[in-house]
């Protein structure tokens, strides 16, 4: 925890003069949905309020907002931690993902379109890749799609889907082999990237589908195995 906390205030200055729970739980978001805060971490109200310099009810505030973003849970007596997903909330996660971004990509105007974030995330991966670095990897997975909700042009979508981005962040930490994972969707990002370069929509979109089902499959299927483990003891 020492280490997240001293990453943390490094993020005081966005704080800035507006010091609010919205600002604080936007913190705590990227934080979370950059894998700095794993599943089952508990937060500590002195720890965090002291790293960003902030009161312990404009905490308790931003706690309670991603609660109800579903990031965090607050057990009575206890505190507050990270929440643990189950199957059915990663599946829910794609659901909303591949009704959102292949929504986007078909609601795409005439090109060119504005892919530089797109590209950035990209080159990101590929840095990423050739350090073997497989969790920042992930980020820079999480980061392209980001940037391709971005494409809508619209706050709203954003808005939304950075915390279903931040809840991908969650399903992602219970891959045990996150090379196996990740590495294949860079490619796969790559071609994305390409088909909306040419103008091609309808196969950006088919490749984002087919993107989506798989990686689906493949994190449920990590989680079934990982709960067939506990249910036996072998974890």
């Amino acid at each position: 925890m020492a280490e997240q906390l001293t990453g943390l205030a490094g993020d005081r200055a966005l704080l800035g003069r507006t010091s609010t729970a919205e600002r604080v739980s936007d913190i705590l978001r990227s934080r979370i949905a950059d894998g700095y805060f794993p599943p089952g971490t508990r937060l500590s109200e002195d720890g965090i309020g002291g790293a960003l310099g902030v009161s312990r009810n404009t905490l308790r505030e931003a706690f309670r907002l991603l609660t109800h973003e579903r990031l965090l849970v607050h057990e009575l007596n206890r505190g507050v931690f990270v929440r643990v997903l189950t199957v059915e909330d990663v599946e829910d996660i794609y659901r909303a993902r591949t009704l959102v971004e292949c929504a986007v990509v078909r609601g795409l105007g005439e090109p060119p379109y504005p892919l530089d974030g797109l590209a950035a995330a990209v080159a990101e991966g590929e840095t990423a890749a050739a350090a073997t670095d497989w969790k920042a990897l992930g980020t820079a997975n999480i980061h392209f799609h980001r940037e391709l909700v971005a494409l809508a042009g619209s706050e709203r979508t954003d808005e939304l889907m950075r915390s279903v981005f931040a809840e991908l962040r969650l399903a992602f930490h219970v891959v045990d082999d996150p090379r196996r994972l990740h590495e294949p969707y860079l490619a796969r990002n790559h071609q994305i990237l390409q088909a909306l370069r040419t103008g091609d929509r309808l196969a950006a979109e088919e490749l984002l589908e087919t993107y989506l089902i798989d990686s689906l499959e493949r994190v449920v299927e990590v989680y079934r195995r990982r709960v067939g483990e506990e249910s036996t003891g072998l974890c």
